[in-house]
């Protein structure tokens, strides 16, 4: 039976320009996911958007002296580009900024604050007496008490990945002038995690299969003993607090909020068409949800989102959250903000977007940080699209249609034949093994594997020179070197699905299954089809 699979994928701050490591971090990958399942019948619904209301959206429109809004709207369409380029799938991709999304997030709030889950308490907030302002806890960078590192962020260290707050750090300055940041009293509602904590530490004890370094660091985090933490903030840019209890300038903060995108996002995309139900994947508790993000992301989807959905209630934990590692640039973090590697734009500018799915595909940091340099992205596409997977389509394609006007007459099947056949029927139970466990690289080495011994099976049987002397005989083995090759164009179908549809469509079937084998029609004709990967010097 078809099962309701939600991907949820990490908000990209609609702050700047989105650069490699984004896409092989979190959005490729859930897309590869996505499409499989869909492929093997399953209800899919993925969602996301862009999160309007960071504070990298503040600092870059202070930088720019504009309204926060103009950096959102600008960023926001450069990524809807981005998805288009590349084929990501999504069901439903929005922002924060509706107001479908602005009442999810209230409806919660007040729900968590009904069951005093929420409370109010004055607390301390940095502030720059040169500007005369309160400081978001991403505008005070200092050094982390955990581990040392000098650029820690005053909610979280990008190094260790221990959640903070501002006053933790040692050193602690504003970003906006460099001075020392000065701390003030202010009042504020705070999150009872310390609460929640206790349904956690059981459920996260049940996640035998997520990957190591998520969940030893969610348990790990959990035993120590969670922290409540204050969800608003003295801002002038976000949501408002739905009740009047602290005055005028605060906002609900946007780590509290952003998470709740992913629940908003489905409603909204139920609302867009009669007889959806976003609850077929909320509170079926046969669904199962997944959490593609990176792992700067993991404190706050593998403990913070499920202790507030526990404590809102009847709403489904995550199944999975299968955090990748860093993308590495001349070993260092890619990142937009420190210029550490080109642009998204500038690739797909050069790079065909299945190339770029492919080589990211093939490095996917799922359980280290993987090093990408563009001298191996180019190794890559020469020798493993162009001259491997490319030229093998081209030859075939080539070979029938300088040769035959079809290839209905063929002699018998010979075992050489029917192996080929029978070990790409087989390669999809592997894939697609590899694809549920979310082994996305693997899944990719399996598909190619099989690939590779499509262009072992035409050198060994050398149809070029057979048809000299037995045309059925050379038939038969274009045949089956076609069939094999739409074997392929499905196995690599979730990595690379502009190219694949045009190999599968530029020959006749008689079925037409989307992760199987099919039978193409006996007599078939293909269609030309050029070269699907263009070759870099």
């Amino acid at each position: 039976m078809s099962k309701n699979i939600l991907v949820s994928v990490a908000w990209p701050y609609a702050s700047g320009s989105r650069h490699l490591g984004h896409i092989g971090g979190a959005y490729l990958p859930a897309d590869i996911f996505a499409r499989y399942h869909r492929l093997i019948g399953n209800n899919v619904l993925m969602v996301s958007g862009s999160d309007a209301h960071g504070t990298p959206i503040t600092v870059r429109a202070d930088e720019e002296n504009v309204e926060p809004i103009d950096i959102v709207e600008k960023y926001h369409n450069e990524f809807l580009g981005y998805w288009d380029k590349l084929s990501i799938s999504w069901d439903n991709y929005t922002t924060t900024m509706t107001d479908n999304h602005k009442e999810v997030v209230q409806d919660i709030f007040l729900k968590l604050l009904e069951k005093e889950y929420i409370y109010k308490e004055k607390t301390l907030q940095a502030y720059d007496s040169s500007e005369d302002r309160f400081l978001p806890d991403r505008y005070v960078e200092g050094t982390c008490p955990k581990c040392s590192y000098e650029s820690a962020r005053g909610d979280q260290c990008d190094s260790c990945s221990s959640t903070l707050d501002p006053e933790e750090l040692i050193n602690p300055k504003s970003k906006i002038s460099g001075n020392k940041a000065e701390f003030k009293e202010t009042e504020h509602f705070f999150l009872k995690l310390s609460a929640l904590g206790k349904d956690l530490l059981p459920w996260l004890k049940t996640k035998e299969d997520w990957r190591p370094h998520v969940i030893n660091w969610a348990q790990s985090f959990v035993e120590e003993g969670l922290q409540d933490r204050a969800i608003t903030r003295d801002l002038d840019w976000g949501i408002d607090i739905p009740v009047d209890d602290l005055g005028e300038g605060k906002k609900i903060y946007v780590w509290f909020e952003a998470v709740i995108g992913y629940l908003s996002a489905s409603i909204e995309w139920a609302s867009k068409e009669e007889g959806r139900n976003w609850e077929d994947w909320w509170k079926n508790k046969d669904a199962e949800s997944y959490y593609f993000i990176g792992k700067d992301n993991v404190p706050f989807h593998s403990v913070i989102w499920p202790a507030i959905l526990l404590g809102y209630g009847d709403l489904n934990l995550p199944t999975n959250v299968p955090a990748n590692q860093y993308i590495l640039i001349k070993g260092e973090k890619a990142s937009a903000s420190r210029s550490v590697g080109k642009t998204l734009s500038e690739y797909l500018d050069e790079w065909e977007p299945d190339a770029i799915r492919y080589t990211l595909a093939s490095v996917l940091p799922e359980q280290a940080d993987s090093e990408l340099s563009e001298s191996e992205m180019v190794r890559r596409n020469n020798e493993e699209l162009v001259a491997t997977w490319g030229n093998l389509v081209q030859r075939v394609f080539k070979q029938i249609e300088n040769n035959f006007d079809d290839i209905s007459e063929a002699s018998n099947e010979l075992d050489t034949d029917s192996e080929l056949l029978k070990a790409g029927e087989e390669t999809f139970s592997t894939v697609g093994n590899y694809i549920e466990k979310i082994e996305l690289k693997n899944a990719l080495q399996e598909a190619m594997r099989y690939v590779s011994k499509v262009n072992i099976y035409l050198n060994e049987t050398e149809p070029w020179k057979v048809i000299n002397d037995d045309k059925k005989r050379a038939s038969r083995i274009l045949y089956t070197a076609l069939s094999a090759i739409d074997i392929c164009s499905n196995l690599l179908y979730p990595f690379m699905p502009s190219t694949s549809e045009k190999v599968s469509t530029a020959m006749e079937k008689d079925s037409h299954n989307k992760w199987a084998k099919n039978d193409i029609k006996i007599g078939t004709q293909v269609k030309p089809i050029g070269h699907l990967f263009k070759k870099f010097d």
